[in-house]
């Protein structure tokens, strides 16, 4: 009885001791979220006090060794809210094509001309739509890579000395002014090209960003897998990887996004307008994912660590950035690259600006969105929004 007694009370007291070392190893950790708020506030006011009217809010996730965090200016935004992630879906694009490419049912290195393996049709139609110039250099590679010199109607205008009406303007701009909810498909987008032959150089001549050049492969998605662009990437990347709150809408007249959503805002010359609605369809495969931040921050942690289906020796392929000479500094195959962040993409729509990186070094993932976007200083917006991130890792205890 003795003993048994002696062994309880040492049974309590070594309780005692770890319960006061794990409280004590609690109450030490530091409040890595207050950190990360306090500072993100800080410099999105700074950011925002420069210009006058200045709306919306800023909200990022994290995953990484030390937890995972979601931080935002505004206490009513969560990290399942909804918006426009913009050309992050590049990202989801090129997985797509790596998959196919991995499956033996494409080969990136093949001229878009050339028959699809297995298939009697060639990756793009033989049609007059797609004649456009320099077709029979173009490799899959090249226009992952924005090296094809696709002219890309969403982003450049047409030439002044183009017969037609929409010459001296951006081609997608001027058909949804007059029908907002147009039903653009990738024919058209590519017709408008090969109609006006327009080009930026021959294949492999330089590096020119080009959305149109992704909506090529999304063309090439849908004649190699037989099936549209959106059930491809749902049934093949989001399902498999659990991205429950991702979707490609792909119609003209879907232009709200599901609930809940963050309103975004476009700052033009001093002037605030609110601009969640958007028909997202002129952008199939290059701009059109609506996603959650959890969503996100899961995909870049998956794809860039080889953890999403695509074999690391492809995502290896993926990230094997090179100088642009552009804005984009260094850009491999659907793959952006920034300084002490790591790999991922940047995306920038109407009401939005996102950055979505994933660093293999210190395996943080981290996702960061404005539901506004400051017209007149994309640029200067997207360095605050990149500072918040880096400064983000070193309160974590990472150096960028």
């Amino acid at each position: 009885m003795k003993k048994t007694l002696i062994a309880l009370i040492a049974v309590i007291i070594i309780a005692l001791l770890l319960t006061g070392a794990l409280y004590s190893s609690f109450v030490n950790q530091p409040d890595y979220t207050t950190q990360i708020e306090s500072m993100m506030d800080k410099k999105w006011a700074e950011y925002a006090s420069d210009n006058p009217a200045y709306n919306g809010t800023l909200s990022m996730r994290i995953i990484s060794p030390k937890g995972d965090f979601f931080v935002s200016t505004s206490q009513d935004s969560m990290s399942n809210v909804h918006f426009r992630g913009a050309s992050t879906t590049k990202t989801f694009t090129a997985a797509a094509i790596m998959l196919l490419h991995q499956e033996g049912q494409l080969n990136i290195d093949d001229k878009i001309t050339q028959t699809i393996p297995g298939k009697d049709i060639p990756y793009v139609p033989n049609s007059v739509d797609y004649a456009i110039p320099y077709k029979e250099n173009i490799t899959i590679r090249q226009l992952l890579g924005h090296t094809a010199g696709v002219f890309d109607v969403s982003n450049t205008p047409i030439p002044e000395n183009v017969s037609a009406p929409y010459a001296g303007v951006i081609y997608t701009d001027y058909i949804k002014e007059s029908a907002p909810e147009h039903n653009f498909s990738f024919d058209e987008l590519i017709r408008a090209v090969a109609a006006n032959q327009l080009s930026y150089f021959a294949p492999s001549e330089g590096y020119h960003y080009s959305n149109t050049g992704y909506s090529i492969l999304g063309k090439i998605i849908e004649c190699v897998s037989g099936m549209s662009y959106s059930s491809f990437v749902e049934q093949r990347l989001l399902q498999p990887n659990g991205l429950e709150n991702t979707s490609f809408p792909s119609l003209g007249n879907e232009r709200q996004l599901p609930a809940p959503y963050a309103e975004g805002y476009t700052y033009i010359e001093g002037e605030l307008y609110e601009t969640t609605q958007d028909n997202m369809s002129p952008h199939v495969a290059e701009g059109n994912v609506i996603t959650t931040v959890d969503d996100l921050c899961k995909w870049g942690k998956l794809l860039y660590s080889g953890q999403a289906g695509i074999k690391y020796d492809l995502v290896t392929q993926m990230i094997d950035v090179k100088p642009t000479g552009e804005e984009h500094k260094v850009y491999g195959l659907g793959t952006e690259y920034a300084e002490g962040l790591g790999f991922g993409h940047n995306g920038a729509h109407a009401g939005y600006m996102t950055v979505m990186r994933y660093d293999r070094e210190t395996d943080i993932a981290l996702v960061i969105y404005a539901s506004a976007l400051n017209a007149d200083d994309l640029y200067g917006q997207m360095s605050v929004m990149y500072k918040v991130a880096q400064e983000s890792k070193q309160i974590l205890g990472y150096s960028t």
